[in-house]
């Protein structure tokens, strides 16, 4: 979402070619880096979640999705009811505590709970055409323009490399380092790259009108995040981000269970994984280059012929799954839910999340207050756990205090500025006066 921001102006300038090729380097940049850090990193937090009981993988649920909430969008209280909605839907299937059957209607196909897949393609497949049509993407006309690699203007100049250096060096370690937050993901990180290149520019007013580092700044971000997003997954078997969540179940499916002790039972299959990560970001940057010119020509397709094929996918795709009618119906009926979320600012991110996290969360919990009698005591008996209360206290502070300390340092700064131009007024009366 962010790459749109200062890509799609390029585009319209006719900078499609350098903006698509400096989106590539920097996601192979990136992706490259991320998988340099998850190397180091997963088998240090691998021994450190291996520590981890179920008060501690409860507190880090919260913490992800309090982080969530936190950074996606300006209304924090609607990106708290969207965790709460997506938390609701997690409830439906069975009880983990008594049995029973919850909000399945006698539905026998609830009983395993509502699958994330429908939910996910719904919200984000069908409830972004629905949101397209809303605002007249269809009766949008588009102007014709070809992208080709022998073209002159196709490939980045000497200025566009200057200029991304330092966003995509930027990008690449902010975005892993937020891509390790579980919750958070590739939206989240490129946002805040997008923010951070923004507020220690020169040139603000450049961003949002086609300014290269706009774009290589959140590209590199959101796929260093997809690398950091890894952590999270292999070492605590939470996901990082929904991609990852979809990546549970494969593993699920193979017989693999992701968590502290993966990396140990199963070396060859983790370090495979990250190996792959290597080979992958050298073929993103082979066929993303190279196929530039085939990827340009989609944006001649008018959204009224790309939307229905939208739809019949989406359809195919939630029923090849499990066969299931039901779990079609569920995924239409989230893409409306999408629609209303996206048109009055909820945050779907949020809700697939949490849905996904949402049945982690309450296993943990109950396995938590077995433990302690039902004492909530046990949260602030272990070194993890009350680091893990600090941090969470930090993040609900920091929206909050940040514009108080904002205040001050400006107000600071405005004081000291007027007492040297008093001082300098004084200087020069002085001198006027010799």
């Amino acid at each position: 979402m962010a790459s749109t921001f200062d890509g799609y102006p390029m585009a319209k300038q006719g900078r499609a070619g350098p903006a698509l090729v400096m989106a590539a380097v920097a996601s192979f940049v990136a992706g490259t880096i991320g998988a340099v850090l998850i190397s180091v990193a997963a088998p240090l937090m691998a021994s450190v979640a291996s520590s981890f009981g179920p008060p501690e993988l409860f507190l880090v649920v919260i913490l992800g999705l309090l982080t969530l909430i936190v950074i996606v969008g300006k209304n924090r209280l609607l990106g708290a009811l969207s965790a709460l909605l997506g938390f609701g839907l997690a409830t439906v299937g069975i009880d983990i505590g008594g049995g029973q059957q919850r909000y399945t209607f006698g539905s026998t196909e609830l009983i395993n709970g509502i699958d994330f897949i429908p939910v996910a393609i719904g919200l984000f497949g069908v409830g972004e055409v629905l949101h397209t049509l809303w605002r007249g993407g269809h009766l949008e006309k588009l102007g014709y323009f070809s992208v080709s690699s022998r073209s002159k203007g196709f490939w980045p100049t000497k200025q566009d490399r200057r200029e991304s250096r330092g966003p995509m060096v930027r990008g690449s370690f902010l975005g892993f380092l937020v891509g390790t937050t579980p919750g958070a993901g590739a939206t989240v990180a490129s946002l805040m790259s997008y923010n951070l290149e923004k507020s220690i520019s020169k040139t603000p007013e450049k961003f949002g009108k086609g300014h290269m580092p706009g774009l290589v700044g959140p590209e590199a971000a959101n796929n260093a995040a997809s690398a950091g997003a890894m952590v999270p997954l292999l070492t605590l078997g939470i996901p990082g981000s929904a991609a990852t969540a979809v990546l549970i179940g494969g593993f699920l499916m193979w017989g693999l269970q992701p968590g502290p002790l993966l990396m140990e039972q199963n070396p060859e299959f983790a370090w495979g994984l990250i190996a792959s990560m290597y080979l992958g970001n050298i073929m993103l940057l082979i066929v993303n280059i190279f196929f530039i010119p085939a990827f340009a020509s989609i944006a001649r397709v008018p959204f009224r012929i790309l939307a229905p094929i939208i739809l019949v996918v989406c359809i195919v795709g939630t029923y090849t799954v499990n066969g299931s009618m039901i779990e079609v119906g569920v995924m239409l009926a989230c893409g409306v839910l999408g629609f209303f979320m996206r048109r009055y600012g909820f945050s779907p991110a949020a809700l697939m999340i949490a849905l996904v996290l949402g049945p982690l969360g309450e296993e943990t919990l109950r396995q938590t207050l077995l433990i302690s009698d039902g004492s909530w005591g046990i949260f602030v008996e272990r070194t993890t756990s009350i680091v893990l209360l600090a941090v969470m206290a930090f993040i609900v502070l920091v929206p909050v205090l940040a514009p108080m300390i904002r205040n001050v340092v400006r107000a600071r700064l405005a004081a000291y500025g007027r007492r040297r131009a008093e001082s300098k007024a004084a200087r020069e009366d002085d001198k006027a006066g010799v």
